[in-house]
């Protein structure tokens, strides 16, 4: 066997082995999501409390440490790192008041953004060569916008159990494509 056959086995083995593992991985993160939604809604608060801390401290870091910025910067950075490590703290002191509100507030934006999305595609529908589907999908998204604006918490909800679902259904994908892989 040449090396460059070598090389190729060894690709190809990693792929599928990358293909499997990510769809496990993938598996078990909508299993979390679909049978326990609420405590993997915390951990993963939790990380995003643990990261701001982080990421606090780096901002502060960087406004104490740093000698090329000038005094505004400096206390600016601090200022935010300061923020940041006090948002983290406080949502690790109570997390599931706070996983609640991080959901709503996931629910106001995603509605926010499909209003937007919607007034975006109205506004380019004399360029489109689809008009009826534009039309509708800027229509839809607009009143999908504003449900979920009128309850954030039932959508945010919803949209958990479809990134859940979304996350076994490709995550059997990947381990079935992994399997097949060939070189």
């Amino acid at each position: 066997m040449s090396t460059s056959d070598n090389t190729s086995t060894r690709f190809v083995r990693s792929l599928r082995t990358a293909f499997i593992v990510g769809g496990i991985l993938s598996i078990v993160l909508g299993l979390l999501i679909l049978i326990w939604p609420g405590r993997t809604a915390q951990v993963l608060t939790g990380i995003i409390a643990a990261y701001t801390i982080v990421a606090g401290l780096v901002y502060a870091a960087l406004g104490i440490f740093s000698r090329t910025k000038g005094g505004w910067s400096r206390i600016g950075h601090i200022a935010l790192g300061v923020f940041f490590v006090f948002v983290g703290i406080v949502a690790f002191a109570n997390l599931a008041a706070f996983t609640l509100s991080f959901a709503l507030f996931l629910g106001v934006l995603v509605g926010i953004l499909w209003i937007i999305e919607g007034a975006v595609s109205l506004s380019v529908v004399g360029q489109s060569s689809s008009r009826g589907w534009t039309i509708a999908f800027a229509v839809l998204s607009i009143i999908a916008g504003v449900v979920l604006l009128f309850s954030p918490l039932w959508g945010a909800i919803v949209l958990w159990w479809l990134l859940g679902i979304s996350a076994v259904a490709l995550g059997i994908v990947n381990v079935v494509r992994g399997l097949s892989f060939r070189s």
